[in-house]
């Protein structure tokens, strides 16, 4: 792989990039933000709920529950209103995105959060049912590193994921460019309809996550509602001492990064256990770490999460790892279908959406749409 000139990371030249990266600027109220979000996005918004209802009535019926999604949205419900008494400014975008595009906002609260809400439905509480049988392993997740300014091959560290989820939701994935009235100017990748799901602002913090999966999960902010608030953030610091406030619905790794510190959280409702890079480079996929969440993983660790986690580490044990080598990382193809990129043809029922690499210190983020070899990379920046 090779840069263009203005930095843009360019596919194989034998092959037709597939994907490209729809970029759209928003500014005003948080409110008025989300408003030009729904009315722009109306009909991918609806399509988007109908996918994300459909896909979760097949997984709820895969582990057996009957009734499939019956209750999740009353799980939503509770959810968005205890996200709102947290941080009113993110749910008022999250309103005014539903305003924009006509749809129910419990709906598409319930329908953007569901990686977490649906395991409050699913997964069996570990203090009343610890010795309960576990679903099957499930292949979906994502693939994370953090890289300190000490190992990087310029001096300046660097954070990015792929964001791998349901095949299907490649349609939808954007990015989202924030000028609000009040706080950071940021941009976020995600899909139609939600607040962030990995951001970067021009404060110059970067934040994302994977999922994992711990049976004490509960009615509580969604991982978006989570990570919206922390993206308004100046600092690590800052975000970490916001994150300590959260009250989490379900299990996910949270990861922050600045100039200086670049933090890892596997958290869940009931436990939260820090890493960061002051011994080096650290990566991430879908599987708990610390023996707190181990214990009560709600999921046996499936082999895409366990292989994707050897090549990471094997790939960051370099002395000095550049922005291409991570974006060549988030490329690799080398366990075929438990690689970390991951295409639709692998008929896991999963596949990569998005890639995301931060470089906090200059202020600059490179993203594609979609696998790391088949989309259209742009670098990002901010206004001055």
């Amino acid at each position: 792989m090779g840069s263009s000139s203005d930095g843009s990371l360019m596919n194989d030249p034998t092959t037709t990039p597939r994907y490209d990266l729809e970029r759209l600027l928003v500014s005003g109220s948080p409110r008025a933000m989300g408003r030009a979000q729904g009315e722009h996005w109306r009909d991918r918004i609806r399509a988007f709920l109908d996918v994300r209802f459909a896909a979760v009535s097949g997984y709820c019926t895969e582990r057996g529950r009957a009734s499939g999604a019956s209750g999740l949205l009353e799980v939503g419900a509770e959810s968005m209103g205890i996200a709102e008494a947290w941080d009113a400014v993110g749910m008022a975008e999250h309103r005014g995105i539903a305003e924009g595009a006509g749809v129910d906002v419990t709906r598409l609260y319930t329908a953007t959060n569901m990686t977490d809400l649906r395991d409050v439905l699913l997964l069996p509480d570990v203090s009343l049912l610890p010795d309960a049988p576990l679903p099957p392993a499930d292949a979906e997740g994502c693939s994370a590193v953090l890289v300190p300014a000490a190992r990087a091959a310029d001096g300046h560290a660097i954070a990015g994921q792929t964001w791998d989820l349901n095949a299907t939701d490649v349609d939808f994935v954007v990015a989202v460019h924030r000028r609000p009235d009040e706080g950071p100017e940021s941009w976020s990748v995600s899909c139609v309809g939600c607040l962030t799901l990995m951001g970067f602002n021009a404060r110059g913090l970067a934040v994302g996550t994977t999922n994992i999966k711990t049976r004490d999960a509960r009615p509580g902010a969604g991982y978006l509602s989570v990570l919206h608030r922390l993206a308004r953030c100046a600092s690590v610091d800052e975000a970490e001492a916001v994150f300590a406030t959260a009250p989490l619905a379900g299990a996910h790794t949270y990861w922050m990064a600045d100039a200086e510190r670049q933090v890892e959280w596997e958290a869940s409702p009931s436990a939260r256990v820090a890493r960061d890079t002051a011994g080096g480079p650290i990566c991430r996929t879908n599987h708990c770490i610390s023996d707190a969440h181990a214990a009560m993983q709600g999921e046996p660790t499936s082999d895409s999460s366990a292989q994707r986690f050897e090549v990471l580490a094997a790939a960051l044990s370099a002395d000095q790892v550049s922005v291409d080598d991570v974006r060549a990382l988030f490329g690799d193809r080398s366990r075929g279908v438990l690689s970390v990129n991951r295409y639709p043809e692998d008929a896991q029922g999963t596949a990569t959406n998005a890639c995301f690499v931060a470089v906090p210190a200059l202020r600059r983020l490179h993203a594609c749409r979609g696998p790391a070899d088949r989309g259209v990379w742009h670098t990002l920046g901010f206004a001055g």
